[in-house]
């Protein structure tokens, strides 16, 4: 699917980045090029150390950022792939920075679209969040806003042979910010800040999802926003299995927080099918392809009407047993209790 193809990955320094990377080198010997395109150069500094040029001379790094549209421009040049994994993330950074926030994965984003249309290239597939889905945060309103340029974009292709998509997945076990490494730590100072005792979320691990964006781009059509069936945890499970018997203390949700995520409201069942392994949103408006057409594409079926996707009512959720086997797998394989 890569081998003699140039793929550029946006805000390719981050865990995502690092592990997509890695997982394209080990399936795609003959792969082109993989440009790390994104602005930070320690990051950049730090993965050329495991990469060295004469090892690997397909990688390429360029510094620039999403919120410059000549550079995108230059950077897309010849590539055939593009993952866009370039946001600002954190959901309270982005309720005090919220033009910031805004200029990044909103104006980004369409500056990748620009960029995409005008170099020619194939396949893009945009990286969003649970934090889309019914956003009551900034962060979220500029991921949804984010998903509906690249579905849209598709509209806008006229005869170029372009398709965007999106992959909208829950929380990273391990990823940088989240949960586990932070319990982690703070274990050692003997206390765990619990936001919520009644908070749930999703849980997906690095390499899944990598799979699962290798999967939009094997399969899809354009402007579908693609949905993993995974597992939910509650705090409290997280707390027992990083630190059973470590001090927990009830500090509030923070601003823009959710008690419980959500991937699909019940108005999104509308237009979402089920393909066994995943789900996908299909675009609420498209000139290219039927809904029929969609289906039959995927081999997929209706959702129930009123379906909706909840970490706090689904159906599959990890132990505390589970957690811990996983966090040896996926986060630190030297983790005891």
């Amino acid at each position: 699917m890569l081998n003699n193809k140039t793929v550029l990955i946006t805000g390719g320094t981050g865990s995502f980045g690092k592990q997509f990377i890695k997982t394209i080198l080990e399936r795609y010997q003959d792969v082109k090029k993989i440009i790390i395109y994104s602005r930070d150069e320690l990051k950049q500094f730090e993965i050329k150390q495991n990469y060295p040029q004469k090892d690997f001379p397909q990688l390429r790094f360029f510094i620039g950022d999403v919120r410059d549209q000549n550079r995108m421009i230059q950077a897309c040049e010849g590539v055939d792939v593009i993952i866009h994994a370039a946001a600002i993330k954190q959901v309270d950074t982005a309720e005090y920075n919220p033009t910031e926030c805004i200029r990044t994965n909103v104006d980004g984003a369409e500056n990748v679209i620009q960029a995409a249309l005008q170099c020619g290239v194939h396949d893009v597939v945009a990286l969003s969040t649970d934090k889309a889905c019914a956003p009551v945060n900034l962060y979220g309103a500029t991921k949804l806003a984010s998903d509906k340029l690249f579905a849209a974009a598709n509209n806008i292709k006229g005869s170029k042979d372009i398709r965007f998509s999106v992959v909208r997945y829950g929380n990273v076990m391990g990823s940088r910010g989240s949960v586990i490494p932070f319990f982690m730590k703070k274990k050692e100072e003997g206390m765990l800040p619990i936001t919520h005792e009644e908070m749930t979320r999703f849980n997906i691990s690095l390499q899944d999802g990598v799979n699962m964006v290798m999967y939009a781009l094997e399969n899809h059509l354009g402007g579908e926003i693609f949905i993993p069936k995974i597992p939910s945890y509650k705090i409290l499970d997280i707390a027992e299995a990083v630190a059973p018997g470590v001090e927990t203390k009830v500090v509030g949700i923070r601003p823009g927080e959710k008690l419980h995520e959500e991937m699909i409201t019940d108005s999104d069942s509308l237009n979402t099918i089920d393909l066994g392994r995943y789900y996908v949103i299909l675009p609420s408006v498209s000139f290219t392809y039927s809904e029929e057409e969609f289906m039959e594409h995927h081999k997929a079926k209706k959702v129930p009407f009123g379906f909706k996707y909840n970490s706090g009512t689904n159906t599959e959720w990890e132990t505390i047993e589970g957690l811990r086997e996983l966090i040896v797998e996926h986060v630190d394989p030297t983790f005891t209790v």
